[in-house]
């Protein structure tokens, strides 16, 4: 059972680590400048139960077998890494298309949702940081050590959501004023398929050392 002082000071140092801008605020960002808010919070929800994943995996055992393992760890880093491009590309793709005229961009809850889970599970980052941390502020004399890893998972996911979500509001109602001209909304559009296009990148170069 995870002791009420590790989960205070685990809470403390998520928050702080939160709250400086990474790879989940610049997706949800970009994906917030795109889509709107509805969107851009739909993105925040599908990828923190997207880091439910690796959060499971280093309470099994099996996120350290990946990050160490070179092969596994590529496979996830250019699955995430590509997977955010192609989201960054669809996104200037549409960048002219009018908000009130429908386009094959993804629209569904359920795929916004999917599309978010899928960047949250396989962010590189974000499991070479669960396996280096989440085992450090485990109390192995309480014993249940898979339970305590994702108790501390779970009150990680829970903070990254409440930051998120602001971020997404924030970016989210920035768009509906650039939505007034057709010209600021493409450029819009563009600047966030860029941001999306940039982390992509950055996550295809990431290391596998936290």
């Amino acid at each position: 059972m995870l002791s009420m002082e590790s989960a205070l000071t685990f809470a403390v140092a998520s928050f702080l680590l939160i709250v400086i801008p990474g790879p989940s605020v610049l997706f949800v960002v970009g994906r917030s400048l795109t889509l709107g808010r509805r969107g851009g919070l739909l993105s925040v929800t599908g990828n923190e139960l997207g880091g439910l994943v690796p959060i499971t995996a280093v309470a099994l055992g099996i996120g350290a077998l990946v990050s160490d393992s070179i092969i596994a760890f590529t496979v996830v880093k250019i699955a995430g890494g590509a997977y955010v491009i192609y989201l960054g590309i669809q996104a200037i793709r549409h960048r002219r298309t009018p908000i009130d005229q429908p386009t094959d961009a993804p629209k569904s809850g359920g795929r916004l949702l999917w599309q978010g889970f899928v960047v949250g599970a396989t962010n590189p980052k974000t499991i070479v940081f669960f396996v280096a941390v989440l085992p450090q502020f485990v109390d192995h004399d309480r014993g249940g050590i898979p339970g305590q890893i994702l108790v501390l998972g779970l009150i990680f996911t829970v903070i990254a959501f409440a930051c998120d979500s602001i971020w997404a509001v924030a970016a989210g109602t920035a768009r509906a004023w650039f939505a007034r001209s057709p010209r600021r909304m493409s450029q819009m559009n563009a600047t966030g398929g860029t941001m999306m296009i940039g982390l992509g990148g950055g996550l295809l170069l990431a290391g596998n050392k936290a």
